[in-house]
């Protein structure tokens, strides 16, 4: 009888081991290489489940906007209580599928250009795009994006998908603020030093320093990890006359996360030292929040753009579907 009471109580008792536990779990959707083993997540993961005594699970897609698509097609039912890893670009969509929450944090902390107010988006980082070329490789490399799109189509690049990969699309909106309504006549020229577009940016960075191809779509802070993890200036970011195009990258809520307090928890620690200090130095990109250990030397010989390029959220948002199809056809002939 005794044993049947406690294998009764035992039983009575399981759901309420399971919603604690539920109620001690955050789970953050991001990109692939925030979470590998030598991006941020590891030790973002081991910070914040010291603080706050839960379990910090990372799902990862391959980019910012794979992501986003997740997310949609996902729905309400979705898993994710925090999208890690959308951009500025992708905000106005990401807003319009009713699928996030405001997050009423403090962003005291949240420095970036141009300066930041938004009630659903908590930045993390922030960089500028940029073309990282191998110096062994290219002696003369290109001094503006007319050039790139003019140059040596012997001289190939390597670039990201815009329907799948944050840096992909930051490069069709880089074209698109340059070239404007020719943008189309720009890919069909650029479309000749492409080797090949890859659905993210790990991929197309792995091409690149297999020696793939001597250029990259990256960013302006790419060659301060081959100064710091490898003590090499050779792979450098060309400095482009029209100037660079700036992503902030963020987090966002779902209305699932809205349940779950550590949710609001997490994004104010991503303001912050323990999360920030960890940044430059794993993800590669500028700090968007509150530093207490100095950026590295090696972060203040970068590529300092003449001027920053940045296309309205909302004008992405009507448009990005056109653009894509643009350069769809222009890529295809």
């Amino acid at each position: 009888m005794r044993v049947k009471f406690l294998s009764l109580l035992a039983a009575a008792l399981l759901p309420l081991a399971g919603t604690a536990a539920a109620e001690g779990k955050l789970t953050v959707y991001t990109y692939e290489s925030f979470t590998a083993e030598w991006g941020p997540g590891p030790k973002v993961e081991k910070a914040f489940e010291a603080e706050c005594g839960c379990d910090l699970q990372f799902v990862s897609a391959a980019d910012g906007v794979a992501l986003l698509n997740r997310v949609r097609l996902e729905g309400e039912a979705t898993r994710a209580d925090l999208v890690l890893g959308l951009d500025t670009n992708l905000t106005s969509e990401a807003r319009a599928t009713g699928l996030f929450a405001p997050h009423d944090i403090d962003l005291g902390n949240v420095v970036v250009p141009g300066g930041w107010q938004d009630d659903m988006f908590v930045p993390f980082d922030y960089g500028y795009f940029a073309v990282i070329y191998d110096s062994q490789k290219v002696a003369n490399p290109p001094a503006s994006l007319k050039e790139l799109v003019e140059g040596d189509p012997v001289q190939k690049i390597v670039i990201q998908d815009p329907r799948t990969s944050t840096p992909g699309l930051g490069l069709l909106l880089w074209m698109k603020s340059v070239y404007g309504d020719k943008s189309a006549e720009a890919w069909s020229k650029l479309r000749e030093r492409v080797l090949t577009v890859t659905p993210g940016w790990s991929e197309a960075y792995g091409l690149f320093t297999n020696g793939e191809a001597p250029m990259v779509l990256s960013y302006t802070t790419s060659p301060a990890y081959h100064i710091i993890a490898d003590g090499s200036d050779r792979y450098r970011a060309a400095s482009f006359a029209e100037g660079h195009y700036l992503q902030v990258e963020v987090a966002g809520m779902t209305r699932t996360g809205a349940k779950n307090p550590l949710s609001q928890r997490f994004l104010a620690f991503m303001t912050g030292p323990a999360f920030q200090d960890v940044i430059p130095e794993t993800n590669w990109m500028l700090p968007a929040g509150k530093l207490e250990k100095p950026l590295n030397p090696a972060f203040a010989g970068l590529v300092q753009p003449s001027k920053t390029l940045q296309i309205d959220a909302d004008d992405v948002a009507r448009n990005r579907k056109a653009w894509i199809d643009e350069w769809l056809a222009a890529m295809s002939r």
